[in-house]
């Protein structure tokens, strides 16, 4: 398999869950600027949509959108326990925080990094992360992890978007348990080795 990724980007998950997998893969880097990949390639050619992650599957498919890539990471180790087997209530409830991360989360920290976005829609994108990460805050209970004690590939998600926090100035210090949450992924083996490979 191949992994294209920008430095940083929300394909950071894929990245750690690949590594959580236990997966052999070549991970390329895409240039910000002109969307070259680190192996010569225009990047369009491999995803035309343009934005990360893409994974190039060992049969030549490409695979692309971060519920399904993580939501199919998740099935290629069950040892991992990446999610519960496909099919059950609590695989369902994985992909249900992959669609909510994808959809309630990403999308408010996306319109935060666009130096176009105008301040207003900043300050509505940041007013829906309070609500939207309040809601994680309180659902998280005293589990370490969304599902309970396992980590799953909709926590490499959600990790990934938290550690935009401060980038962005969103605020999670009334959030102690998001905060903690963000510790203990920053302290993952996979986490260190995933960020240190994209370096």
């Amino acid at each position: 398999m191949k992994l294209y990724y920008l430095a940083g980007a929300c394909s950071l998950a894929t990245y750690i869950s690949l590594l959580e997998a236990g997966q052999k893969f070549e991970a390329h880097a895409v240039s910000r600027g002109d969307k070259r990949t680190d192996d010569g390639k225009d990047y369009f050619t491999i995803n035309a949509k343009g934005y990360v992650p893409a994974l190039v599957l060992d049969n030549g498919e490409v695979l692309t959108e971060n519920v399904a890539v993580l939501s199919y990471v998740a099935t290629l180790n069950p040892a991992a326990m990446l999610a519960p087997p496909v099919g059950t209530l609590g695989y369902f409830r994985v992909v249900e925080w992959l669609a909510f991360i994808n959809s309630e989360v990403h999308k408010n920290f996306g319109m935060l990094f666009r130096p176009t976005t105008p301040d207003a829609a900043k300050a509505m994108a940041k007013e829906n992360l309070q609500l939207r990460l309040g809601y994680v805050e309180k659902t998280l209970g005293d589990e370490p992890w969304l599902t309970g004690r396992d980590f799953t590939v909709a926590d490499a998600y959600l990790y990934v978007v938290l550690s935009w926090s401060g980038r962005v100035g969103v605020d999670l210090s009334g959030m102690p348990k998001l905060t903690d949450f963000l510790a203990r992924g920053d302290a993952r083996p996979t986490v260190i080795a995933a960020r240190k490979g994209e370096a």
